[in-house]
C-alpha cells in the first residue's frame, strides 16, 4: 500500500462516489485531505467518515465551476495544513441524456463549467501553489524521514467517454475528452517542475451519477453491463486505487497519461 504520511490531498467532488473513495483512501493512507464539494451535507459525510477512522479532513465548500472558488478553497488548504501535495480534480456532472439535436445552448454551457471548468481551474490553482512551494524548497518526508523532492502531482478524472463517442451524451463525452487533453498539454508543460499529471478514465461505476443514467429507460442498466466484458460496473474504491497508484512515490516516471478503468470495454 502506497504511504501518503505527512502529505496533503485536495478532492474535488469528494462527497460521494469516486470522489469520497478517493478522499477516503489517502486519509487512510495517511495523508491529510481536503474535502471538496459543493454539498454542503455530502461533504461533511465524507469528513466524518475519514475523522471516525483517526484519519485528518477539512470541508470545504466549493462549485469547481468558478475559479475564485476553486482559488480560495486551495489557499484554504495551504492556510490549515502548510502545503498541498496532490490535486484530483474529480467533480462533474453527466447532464441531460439525449441526441446532439436535442441539446440545449444551456445544456451544452453547463457541461463545459463544470466538467472543462473545473479541471482547468482546478489544476491552476494547485500548480501555482506547487510551483510556490518548489520555488520556496518546501519539500515534505514520509513517515521514516525520506525527503520527497518539491513537486506536487495531479488525477484529472475523465470517462471512457473521453476516449470513445458516447450516443445520447455529446456535450458529456466532449468535455472528458477535453480532460485528457487538459492533462496530457499540462503535464507536458510542468514535468520539469517535478509537477506529474495523469487522468483516469473509469467506464460506470457505481454513483448517483450512473443510478441516475439507469433510471433513463427501462432494462437500461443491463444494457450496460453488456457494453462491458467483465459484465459488471466499476466500484469507486476500484478507481480510488488506480489514483492513488498514480500519485505513489513508485510511479515517479509516468505522466501525461489517460488510464482506461472499464473492464474491457475498449480492449476489443
Amino acid at each position: 500500500m502506497a504511504d501518503f504520511t505527512n502529505q496533503v490531498a485536495f478532492v474535488t467532488g469528494a462527497g460521494s462516489g469516486i470522489g469520497r473513495a478517493t478522499a477516503v483512501a489517502f486519509a487512510n493512507a495517511g495523508a491529510r485531505v481536503v474535502v471538496a464539494d459543493i454539498n454542503d451535507a455530502s461533504g461533511r459525510d465524507t469528513v466524518e467518515q475519514i475523522q471516525k477512522s483517526g484519519g485528518d479532513a477539512l470541508f470545504i465548500a466549493c462549485n469547481v465551476a468558478e475559479s475564485a472558488q476553486i482559488n480560495a478553497a486551495v489557499h484554504q488548504t495551504v492556510a490549515t495544513y502548510g502545503r498541498l501535495d496532490i490535486g484530483i480534480n474529480n467533480a462533474g456532472i453527466g447532464g441531460k441524456f439525449g441526441r446532439l439535436l436535442d441539446q440545449t445552448p444551456e445544456d451544452f454551457n453547463q457541461m463545459m463549467a463544470v466538467n472543462i471548468g473545473g479541471v482547468f481551474y482546478g489544476m491552476q490553482a494547485q500548480i501555482r501553489q506547487m510551483l510556490t512551494q518548489k520555488e520556496n524548497g518546501h519539500q515534505s518526508e514520509n513517515n521514516v524521514g525520506k525527503v520527497r523532492p518539491a513537486g506536487g502531482r495531479i488525477v484529472n478524472v475523465s470517462s471512457i467517454a473521453g476516449v470513445r463517442g458516447m450516443p445520447m451524451g455529446a456535450p458529456y463525452s466532449a468535455s472528458k475528452h477535453a480532460v485528457i487533453g487538459l492533462t496530457k498539454t499540462a503535464a507536458l508543460e510542468y514535468v520539469r517542475q517535478n509537477i506529474r499529471i495523469n487522468a483516469v478514465c473509469p467506464v460506470y461505476t457505481h454513483s448517483t451519477m450512473v443510478d441516475e443514467l439507469i433510471s433513463t429507460a427501462p432494462g437500461m442498466e443491463e444494457r450496460m453491463r453488456k457494453m462491458i466484458p467483465m459484465g459488471r460496473f466499476g466500484q469507486p474504491d476500484e478507481i480510488a486505487q488506480a489514483i492513488l497508484w498514480l500519485c505513489s512515490d513508485g510511479n515517479a516516471f509516468f505522466t501525461g497519461q489517460a488510464i482506461q478503468l472499464d473492464g474491457g470495454m475498449t480492449a476489443g
